[in-house]
């Protein structure tokens, strides 16, 4: 079994509008980490930071050439990479 090992893990909420990370692993489970994964935020890959609200909460992302709103709880679940 291979295990990705991250030296500085950051979730998705961590990433600046305009940035980008590839998806390393999601710490939720149950429906939730279904409906993530039904979403495209399966491990490697690729998100870009499109928007947040005025509020901050939610945040566009572009998924796989689809745009997702996420609440900051949801993607504070998802581990990303920046490399």
């Amino acid at each position: 079994m291979n295990r990705i090992v991250i030296s500085n893990p950051l979730s998705l909420v961590d990433i600046p509008v305009g940035g980008s990370a590839r998806v390393v692993n999601i710490l939720t489970i149950g429906a939730n980490r279904r409906r993530l994964l039904d979403l495209g935020l399966v491990p490697g890959s690729q998100v870009e930071v499109i928007r947040r609200s005025p509020a901050g909460n939610p945040t566009a992302y572009l998924i796989k050439g689809t745009l997702i709103a996420l609440r900051n709880d949801d993607a504070r679940q998802i581990l990303v990479d920046t490399n």
